[in-house]
C-alpha cells in the first residue's frame, strides 16, 4: 500500500472532520492503512445487489448513488472530489447493497475493506473520532435534504444549491443534478434560465 502522507488532500480533509490536533500521529497511521484505486467514467464502486467492498475518500471525480425506479435511474447522493463515500449499510454489514455507486467521471479514490476498517474503528482513536463526526454531520445533512424535498419548490431547492453548494452545480451534469432534486430534466433547464 501506498504511503499517504503526501497526499495533502486526503490529510486535510481528515484534519478538519476530526477537528483535534491531538491525534496526528494516529490520523497519519489511518490514512496509510488507504489503498489507492481508481474508477473510468461508468465503472461501478458498488452495483445494486452486489456487496459493497470499501469505504473510500474521494481524492477526484464524481460518484452518483443511484437506485432503479420502474426502470428510471434516480440520483440520490452525489459523493464529490474530497468527500467520503460508501454504501454504507451494505459495507458494515457485508449484505447486498440496495443501490449502485459509479463514477461519472474518471475518479481516483483511496479504499479499506471492511476488515481495516474495523480495526480502524477499535484500535485507532483518531479514525474512531473522525467516523463518529463524519456520521453526526451526514446525520444532520440528510435530516436536512429531506425537510427541504417536504417544504421547498424546485425553485428554492435550486436556489439553496446556487448558494451552498456551487461544486455541485459548476461539477455534476445537468441530469444527475435534476435527477438529485427530484425533478425533470426539462423542469431543471427552465429554472436555470428563469434564475440565472
Amino acid at each position: 500500500m501506498p504511503s499517504l502522507n503526501s497526499n495533502k488532500s486526503f490529510s486535510n480533509y481528515f484534519k478538519i472532520v476530526l477537528n483535534n490536533d491531538a491525534f496526528e500521529d494516529e490520523m497519519h497511521k489511518a490514512i496509510n492503512c488507504f489503498e489507492k484505486i481508481r474508477l473510468k467514467k461508468n465503472d461501478f464502486f458498488v452495483e445494486e445487489s452486489k456487496v459493497c467492498k470499501y469505504f473510500c475518500f474521494v481524492e477526484s471525480g464524481i460518484l452518483q448513488h443511484s437506485i432503479l425506479v420502474q426502470e428510471e435511474e434516480k440520483t440520490t447522493y452525489l459523493a464529490l472530489k474530497n468527500s467520503v463515500t460508501t454504501s454504507l449499510h451494505s459495507f458494515l454489514h457485508q449484505v447486498p447493497s440496495r443501490k449502485s455507486i459509479k463514477a461519472i467521471v474518471d475518479c481516483t479514490l483511496y479504499v479499506v475493506t471492511i476488515d481495516i476498517f474495523n480495526d480502524l474503528i477499535q484500535n485507532n482513536q483518531a479514525f474512531h473520532q473522525f467516523y463518529y463526526n463524519l456520521i453526526e454531520k451526514q446525520i444532520c445533512l440528510i435530516d436536512d435534504y429531506r425537510i427541504d424535498l417536504l417544504t421547498l419548490t424546485p425553485e428554492e431547492r435550486y436556489k439553496k444549491l446556487l448558494l451552498n453548494e456551487t461544486k455541485l452545480l459548476q461539477e455534476v451534469p445537468l441530469h444527475y443534478l435534476a435527477s438529485f432534486l427530484g425533478i425533470s430534466t426539462r423542469h431543471m433547464s427552465r429554472i436555470r434560465k428563469n434564475i440565472t
